[in-house]
């Protein structure tokens, strides 16, 4: 998997999220299962800064999570300010692939990544649904061969 230096103009969207004391395991480290939570926070985010998408969710769909690998490449002590960033690496029909990077906020550096894949639903079809047309689309992309 792609592993980032910190940029800031890598991903189109950066979240910041604080740790908490309770996100430890018994090493004094951010257990690895809050990991997931911390970039589950920042896709999120990044959806809701999506206008075309935020109308889509007020009508009843969401994206569904069908897969998450995420790659655990430094320990995240307490207390630690982070930053995520979050793209897309490619748009199908009804699917996302996105990507996401873990940096701390101080030192830049890299302390995971993550691929995951989520598929745009209907809540009450319960099917898969169409992704809405985003407007500056290109923006939002990871370009991960610089």
């Amino acid at each position: 998997m792609f592993r980032p230096s910190y940029d800031p103009e890598l991903f189109f969207h950066w979240h910041e999220v604080q740790t908490r004391f309770r996100d430890l395991d018994p090493l004094n480290h951010t257990n690895n299962a809050v990991f997931n939570t911390y970039f589950e926070e920042a896709r999120i985010h990044f959806t809701y800064s999506i206008p075309e998408l935020v109308e889509s969710l007020n009508q009843g769909f969401a994206f569904v999570l069908v897969k998450s690998t995420i790659e655990y490449l430094k320990p995240i002590t307490y207390p630690s300010i982070l930053l995520i960033g979050s793209g897309i690496l490619e748009l199908g029909n009804t699917s996302v692939v996105a990507m996401q990077a873990l940096f701390e906020a101080n030192t830049k550096q890299l302390h995971s990544i993550a691929e995951v894949k989520g598929v745009w639903y209907n809540s009450k079809t319960r099917r898969p649904a169409k992704i809405p047309e985003v407007d500056n689309l290109d923006k939002l992309l990871v370009n991960i061969d610089n």
